[in-house]
């Protein structure tokens, strides 16, 4: 006999516990499982009142989060259900006390079989599923009211205790197959049927479903791909039951899945099997047939809920995590094929083909949220601003169609492409409590720490992210926030650990190019930068970093030719953006550097298509520095038409360009003032340190332009070889001698000098500085 099961139907619609699923006319409405959570407690309390404290507390029953939160859900599930301000036929909201289901619901038994039902009140005790048996106790508004009736409900009350006991002492008793800190590598699916549509595309459809949940680690694709490598075997070599019982050995991980899939007539057999590493025996499986290929995606979430029970996940946890891979991904199998094939090439750096596969996966399927994320991260590694800005927008308003992580990743891409960077904050924070084994929260933390110049806790969040995963990406953050702080030894450290975990990859060259620079080691900076492979994107990078390494020292001529270099390059695959932020780099120094009509030469250069944020906020400070304050404020405006909501912009970078016009126009006092919103996150912008610097020089306050100088210094490792360069080193010198302390500007004057003692003769403000110098005497 089959287990009994209880449906919930309401007007056209019904509501399936089990499976999650809310139907209207026996066709699927997508809701996100909160979502589907809260209209579940309200059915099962119909006609009842639901305090917004009792629905909370069953909603999020081990974490605080704010009202906000279930007013979000109400909203969802009345326009999923299509109640209007207007019309409320199924939820009506009782100021001060709660909500109310109105609509008459329905109990009704599926198939037929025996099941346990009572009234439909709070005290209601309803077998869904053996394993989902559970008592729904009654809230303080109601007890007067189950207690008058307790008598009536003992027999059946005892009896439903006893199946529960039963229910939990069978899954006390079976010791769990993963423990919290237990990792699993996913494996290649077998696909026999000689369809090569299921190629690449049900592992990707599992690792889905897979990575919704809190409760299991996976191994990144970027570890099994390092791993392959110390094997000595082929990064795209397929993960058959030998090769991934060795990686996940090499892993110290306890399980790994594979899958498999073949034809029984006309039929599709889909199997899952968990495997120990150590030893070669399953540990769990599921089987199922599937009349259809198109039902392939469904059948396949089913059978990895059930799955993650087995490996000992709580039911709790898989009803609150498990959306439906049609819902989560999308309904074609040629497009999650192509967004398959599009994950490899991303996390490959193969961009370009990235790209094309992700665009061809959203023409076989416009709908495919997941895939318009992907492609807003592509947009962002490749300086495409504009282009971010839109699909992220597009996974955005799409972003209930996906699984609860993937549905915070869509909604911390949308946010940090805005620049809404406390909007971003507050849902990495969420998903850092809600998938606490996760990196990635800590990454996007780190990023925007880094950012906001909060340095110590861009090194915090990074360390973390590195504890819960060696990666790549982990190893570059972790390298990258020591380096700010200027821990040189520990960037070092990290690096050499990261080279010898992931070899031959070329971040690491970049990081081997940046601390040089730091250590003051142009020698081997240039046998770095000849000994990357011509036309490659690794000499793309490092031909852009010696263009600023040139400028940092006042060699402007052989930076000019770097630069036509790495524009070169980075046209030829289509990155017109970085090549107008070089540009704009090239711009802002020479206003810098008192070549005002060169640098106005070279902004104006900037095609308007390629003026993504970063290069066109760069251009409007060279402008600004160049005393052409018309188009430093036309760019000003136009930025902030682009992105009303970035508070960084707002607040920082638009302020900076109005103080630096002041400067030019000989009005420090304004500049100080500007300055003043951007305080809390000006060490992200070390222009900001600089004005004001500037601006306290010109107000013969050599103490507070000291000050400012030294700011930039200490965070030399975040500045790196950008803009302002070497200057406040020169600032440091004007600064200390209008103090009259004449043996600390010498030193500084003299250190500036040291440092260009290879620049242009002729640049304006090396020349000021010399008869500055010579003043002194």
């Amino acid at each position: 006999m089959s287990s009994p099961k209880v449906l919930y139907e309401f007007g056209p619609f019904r509501v399936d516990p089990d499976k999650q699923v809310l139907m209207r006319d026996n066709q699927p409405v997508p809701v996100t499982s909160k979502t589907f959570d809260t209209l579940l407690i309200l059915v099962r309390h119909s006609r009842e009142v639901v305090s917004k404290e009792d629905l909370m507390n069953e909603l999020w029953p081990d974490s605080f989060v704010e009202e906000g939160n279930l007013k979000q859900n109400i909203f969802m599930l009345r326009k999923a259900l299509g109640d209007s301000p207007e019309d409320r036929r199924y939820i009506v909201t009782l100021p001060g006390k709660g909500y109310r289901f109105v609509a008459e619901v329905r109990t009704v038994t599926q198939d037929g079989d025996d099941v346990i039902v009572t009234s439909r009140t709070s005290s209601q005790i309803v077998a869904e599923h053996p394993e989902a048996a559970r008592i729904v106790f009654p809230s303080a508004l109601h007890r007067a009211k189950a207690r008058k009736s307790k008598w009536k409900y003992v027999t059946a009350g005892v009896v439903v205790v006893m199946i529960v006991g039963s229910i939990v002492y069978l899954r006390k008793s079976k010791p769990k197959v993963l423990g919290e800190k237990d990792s699993v590598v996913i494996a290649d699916f077998n696909n026999t049927t000689g369809d090569p549509v299921f190629d690449e595309t049900l592992r990707q459809g599992l690792a889905v479903q897979l990575e919704q949940s809190p409760f299991l680690r996976i191994i990144s694709d970027d570890n099994v791909r390092n791993t392959l490598k110390q094997m000595g075997r082929q990064l795209h070599e397929p993960l058959n039951d030998q090769v991934a019982r060795e990686v996940c050995q090499r892993n110290q991980s306890k399980v790994y899945i594979s899958g498999s899939i073949a034809t029984l007539g006309s039929q599709y057999v889909l199997g899952l099997k968990a495997m120990n590493c150590l030893t070669g025996e399953a540990v769990a499986e599921q089987q199922t047939q599937v009349s259809r290929k198109e039902d392939v995606l469904n059948s396949l979430s089913r059978q990895s809920s059930l799955l993650r029970g087995k490996l000992g996940e709580s039911l709790a946890s898989i009803q609150k995590f498990d959306v439906p891979l049609e819902q989560a991904t999308t309904t074609s199998l040629e497009a999650l094929q192509d967004y398959s094939l599009a994950m490899k090439q991303f996390f490959l750096m193969n961009y370009p083909s990235a790209g094309t596969l992700l665009q061809r996966a959203i023409e076989l399927d416009p709908n495919f949220a997941l895939a318009y994320a992907r492609l807003a991260s592509l947009n962002r590694n490749n300086f495409q601003s504009e282009s971010m800005l839109e699909n992220s927008a597009k996974a955005f308003a799409l972003r209930e169609r996906v699984t609860e992580r993937e549905r915070l990743y869509i909604e911390t891409t949308y946010h940090w492409s805005r620049g809404q960077v406390e909007e971003a904050a507050q849902a990495y924070e969420l998903w850092k409590t809600t998938y606490p084994n996760d990196p990635f929260p800590n990454i996007g933390l780190a990023v925007i720490s880094e950012d906001k110049g909060q340095f110590e806790k861009f090194l915090e969040e990074s360390r973390q992210a590195y504890q819960k995963d060696v990666s790549v990406l982990t190893g570059w953050n972790l390298i990258n926030a020591y380096a700010d702080l200027g821990h040189l030894d520990e960037a070092e450290k990290a690096l050499s650990e990261s080279k010898a975990r992931f070899p031959g990859k070329e971040q690491w060259v970049r990081w081997q190019y940046a601390l040089a620079f730091l250590r003051n080691n142009p020698s081997e900076m240039k046998r770095i930068l000849e000994a990357a492979p011509s036309g490659s994107t690794l000499q793309r990078t490092l031909l852009s970093l010696q263009f600023r390494t040139e400028l940092y020292f006042g060699r402007q001529k052989e930076a000019a030719e770097y630069r036509r270099r790495a524009t070169q390059l980075s046209r030829q695959i289509g990155i017109d953006e970085r090549a107008a932020l070089y540009a704009a780099f090239a711009a802002l120094q020479d206003a810098n550097y008192g070549n005002f009509t060169e640098a106005k030469r070279v902004a104006a250069e900037v095609p308007p298509q390629a003026r993504g944020k970063n290069p066109l906020r760069r251009l409007a400070l060279a402008y600004a520095r160049s005393g052409d304050a018309r188009n430093a404020e036309r760019l000003a405006d136009q930025l902030a038409r682009l992105y009303p909501t970035d508070t960084l912009l707002k607040n920082r970078d638009l302020p900076l360009v109005r103080a630096a016009i002041a400067v030019q126009q000989s009005n420090p006092s304004l500049a100080i003032e500007l300055l003043e919103s951007g305080v809390p996150t000006e060490l992200g912008n070390p222009d900001v340190a600089y004005t004001r610097g500037q601006a306290y020089l010109l107000l013969h306050r050599g103490t507070e332009a000291a000050a400012e100088f030294q700011k930039i210094i200490k965070y030399r490792g975040f500045l790196l070889n950008d803009p302002p360069g070497a200057l406040p080193y020169l600032g440091l010198a004007r600064a200390y001698a209008m103090q009259g302390d004449i043996a600390e500007a010498r030193g500084y004057y003299e250190h500036f000098f040291t440092l260009w003692k290879d620049a242009d003769p002729d640049i304006p403000i090396y020349k000021q500085a010399k008869a500055e110098y010579m003043a002194l005497q």
